[in-house]
Order: C-alpha cells, then sequence, then structure tokens
C-alpha cells in the first residue's frame, strides 16, 4: 500500500511540473488571477479537485 502512495505522489508532482517547464508565463498568470479569488471560490475549486479524484478513483479502481 505505501509503495502505490508513493508511486501516486511521485506521478503526481510528475504532473504538477509539466505546465511550469513547458508555459511558465501561463502558469504565473494562472496564479495572479488565483490571488484575486475570495476564500470561498478557492475552497470551491478545492472541493471540486477533490471530488473528480475520488470518483475517479473508484471508477478506475
Amino acid at each position: 500500500m505505501s509503495d502505490n502512495l508513493l508511486i501516486a505522489f511521485a506521478l503526481m508532482l510528475v504532473l504538477e511540473g509539466i505546465v511550469p517547464f513547458i508555459a511558465p508565463n501561463a502558469w504565473r498568470e494562472t496564479f495572479r488571477r488565483m490571488i484575486q479569488l475570495s476564500d470561498g471560490q478557492i475552497r470551491f475549486i478545492g472541493l471540486t479537485s477533490m471530488l473528480v479524484g475520488l470518483i475517479m478513483l473508484i471508477i478506475f479502481r
């Protein structure tokens, strides 16, 4: 189980690093826009991301 968790974490880091590596200006602009969002909007984005991830885990497991 811990091996799978470490592999998943490593894959997440690889995927998270693709956009800043390929398009650093777009990545910077995205964060510039996110700074202007309210706490509620950021929490909604986080919740939506977690729910999509959980649904994908259920479907592909």
